[in-house]
């Protein structure tokens, strides 16, 4: 997975596989989202840090095993 921010443009864009993007599909304005043939691909936030989005709050959960 590739993350990146470019800051000048306050864009967001988020790479989760290298496979040939099949279709793009605009959710909003500001919110695009590339789909492979196996499912997202990558998406791609406009205005992002003006939308709140930006910076990134990622959350881990770790499972116990029983």
């Amino acid at each position: 997975m590739i993350i990146v921010y470019h800051e000048n443009d306050d864009i967001l864009f988020i790479e989760m596989s290298k496979e040939p993007i099949v279709r793009d599909e605009s959710l909003s304005w500001n919110l695009n989202i590339g789909y492979t043939a196996d499912g997202i691909g990558e998406i791609t936030i406009l205005d992002a840090q003006k939308s709140g989005l930006y910076p990134l709050q990622i959350e881990r959960v770790v499972s116990e095993a029983a």
